[in-house]
């Protein structure tokens, strides 16, 4: 009986697939046709202008019990050049300390309320119950007007900014974003300056009062309140807590406009092992927001990337040629200067072949008119999202601040709709020839310079640069002639202790340490030939992990529990546990290529590839002056996929006739980059066996 019920229930599956699949055929041959754009009701909201002239916005939204406060200080941009990253330290520092509260009674206040509240170097930003809103606009006022700028709390700020740069320079997404502005605009302009360790070190506590002082004026500023609230109390709240800021004149800079290169080019930063190439092809357009221009863009961004899987360059880079995940592109408007922006991540195997592709498809807006049935999609879909959009408060508070800030018509989000049902082929034809500019446009990578650079040549002239968007100096050095990958590393034994010293090694242990967010880490690590290790990993006196390794297997503990090690991962720890591997590297199998001299950290470095029997290569860069190893680059599989993983080896010092690098950095491997200082080394101290045997 259960069978036959099965085999029927199996069968009217089966019917119902069936007849939805026809019914989807059908469909899909007979789709419906677009209606015209939908009417939108967007919400209303109440906006008044104090003495002071700080611009105060009203959404009512009642459905939760819940404000938010936003205050948007539109100072102009401003380049800051040798103090760049002044900006945002400022704006950090107006929750760090009042002339009422520090930086723990302010968090203090808000945490008991259940609240949210952060500063930046545009304004401030809060939530939180209703019932709870003035006390938190209380603190919200205090923090934006009464700023103390504390010494104590700006040291933390100014460090936490140099340490956000280190994970910025390992992430190639992050390095692609920073050298496409600075290729866009210029390292001189708002949009373009770099933030570096030096540039935030010039700052001082007195530029970032000053930059408050200049900047935070009322009127030039937007106060909204959205959600739990009615205008009169707004009202009330708004002149009560911001009323008595005093207003004043906010000069602005002008900065000549960033124009495209002359010609396509494609400006490379080399990242060694890289797999995969971040691209983006991008320059300056001067497209301002408001304009017809700007709406026709949209439309014409969203044929071409910006408009999900179904844009033209997802279609033709993922689906049909399957060299990525996604494609999309960016035309953006700006009062300043606007850019267009398209690019993705694709392997390395295929880099010069997807910019290829990714120009045709981009150029091809300027040739053909967009067929009447794309287009109407696109339109549909830019309804739908518009639609969305809508139905949430702070959507409407950010158009009320928009057509506040860039002088916008009243209606121009209630009819912004028409308009997009308005533009033609022939117009979005009209405006590609105005915006795309295949011909003049940066094409930024960022990969494997010894995969990838070569065959981008035939997109344009290839310029390096580092990961902050400056030229890199071609090397001094020439590779002599006859000179060898393993002539090099010789030289680098030689220069560490010579094969003789470092053959009467038979142990070393080494103790480093380091710091990450606020918390001391110690490692203690000891080698013995043949291929014998452990190590310990503390934090604030805790052990975090510990590893040994007896030369055949071993294991890992972390918090007590232990994994053992063996297989190719016992075979991988058999090459960590070597004192000098370098050594041996002939007599395993591997090779050593030399494929350059390029520069690291200033210093002329070889650039050799060394291969292991397994295929599995590192890049390793010596000083052509010093002989000694500057940096290594491996690839490592991990849980979110392949890293590149980096290691410079920096402060040579000598123990017991050994040369041993007293600085380690390492990134790549974990969030943030980490630097290890070694601060004790012993050599031949007589470790036992017993110190590595794995129970």
């Amino acid at each position: 009986m259960r069978i036959t019920q099965f085999f029927l229930y199996t069968v009217a599956c089966l019917l119902l697939a069936t007849s939805v699949q026809a019914q989807d055929e059908d469909f899909r041959k007979n789709a419906p046709k677009p209606g015209p754009a939908p009417k939108i009701e967007l919400g209303d909201y109440e906006q008044f202008t104090l003495d002071n002239g700080l611009e105060v916005i009203v959404v009512e939204n009642h459905k939760l019990p819940k404000v938010t406060f936003q205050l948007l200080v539109d100072a102009p941009p401003k380049a800051y050049g040798d103090k760049a990253g002044l900006a945002g330290m400022a704006g950090q520092m107006l929750s760090r300390g009042t002339k009422e509260r520090t930086k723990a009674e302010i968090d203090q206040a808000v945490d008991f309320i259940g609240a949210s509240l952060s500063t930046s170097a545009t304004g401030a930003f809060g939530s939180s119950l209703s019932k709870h809103k003035e006390k938190l606009l209380s603190i919200m006022s205090e923090v934006v007007l009464q700023p103390a700028f504390p010494e104590e709390e700006f040291d933390k700020v100014k460090q936490q900014a140099v340490s956000g740069l280190a994970y910025r320079d390992s992430d190639p997404s992050a390095i692609e974003g920073l050298v496409s502005n600075v290729m866009r605009y210029g390292s001189d302009h708002p949009y373009g300056e770099v933030e570096t360790e030096e540039t935030l070190n010039n700052v001082t506590v007195e530029d970032a009062r000053e930059y408050y002082d200049y900047n935070f004026k009322p009127n030039i500023s937007y106060l909204a309140f959205i959600g739990d609230i009615n205008a009169k109390e707004a009202k009330k709240l708004a002149k009560k807590y911001f009323g008595s800021w005093e207003r004043g004149t906010v000069q602005k800079e002008f900065y000549e406009r960033p124009t495209p290169p002359e010609e396509t080019e494609v400006d490379f930063v080399n990242v060694d092992g890289a797999s995969q190439s971040n691209i983006n092809i991008t320059y300056p357009i001067n497209l301002k927001r408001g304009t017809e221009d700007a709406i026709a863009a949209n439309v014409l961004n969203a044929v071409l990337g910006g408009g999900g899987l179904s844009s033209r360059l997802n279609k033709n880079i993922r689906e049909d040629k399957g060299y990525t995940y996604g494609v999309y592109s960016t035309i953006s408007p700006d009062r300043l200067v606007g850019y267009f922006s398209a690019g993705g991540s694709v392997r390395n195997e295929v880099t010069d072949s997807a910019v290829v592709a990714m120009l045709e498809e981009i150029n091809r807006l300027r040739e053909e008119l967009v067929p009447v049935e794309e287009l109407e999609g696109i339109k549909a879909y830019l309804f739908g999202s518009f639609a969305r959009s809508t139905e949430r408060p702070e959507t409407v508070a950010r158009f009320a601040l928009n057509t506040a800030r860039y002088k916008l018509p009243k209606d121009y989000y209630r009819t912004y709709l028409e308009k997009v049902d308005a533009v033609t082929p022939e117009r979005l034809m009209e405006v590609a020839k105005k915006y795309i500019l295949t011909d003049q446009a940066h094409v930024v990578v960022v990969g494997n310079k010894e995969e990838v650079a070569e065959p981008l040549e035939r997109v344009g002239t290839v310029k390096y640069f580092d990961k902050v968007g400056q030229p890199i100096a071609a090397a001094n050095t020439e590779i002599p002639e006859g000179l060898t990958g393993f002539d090099v590393i010789d030289d680098y034994l030689e220069a560490i202790g010579g094969k003789e010293k470092l053959e009467a090694v038979e142990d070393m242990s080494m103790e480093m340490s380091t710091s990450m967010q606020g918390m001391a880490i110690n490692m203690t690590m000891k080698r013995k030939e043949p291929a014998m290790m452990s190590m310990v990993v503390e934090m604030n006196g805790n052990v975090l992990n510990e590893t040994r390794f007896d030369g055949e297997k071993g294991y890992v503990s972390q918090m007590g529990q232990k994994q053992p090690i063996e297989g190719e991962q016992a075979e991988d720890t058999k090459e960590q546990a070597m004192l000098f591997p370098e050594m041996s590297y002939e007599e395993r199998g591997y090779t050593a290529e030399i494929v350059g001299v390029e520069k690291v950290n200033g210093e002329d470095a070889y650039k050799i590839i060394v291969t292991d029997p397994d295929g599995n290569k590192t890049t390793e860069f010596y000083s052509t002056e010093t002989s000694l190893k500057l940096k290594e680059v491996t690839v490592q599989e991990g849980p979110q996929g392949e890293s590149t993983v980096t290691n410079e080896l920096s402060d040579y010092e000598e123990v017991d006739g050994i040369k041993i690098p007293r600085t380690m950095k390492t990134i790549g491997a974990m969030p943030a980059p980490m630097t290890m200082k070694v601060d004790a080394v012993k050599i031949n101290e007589g470790l036992a066996d017993e110190e590595f045997k794995v129970e």
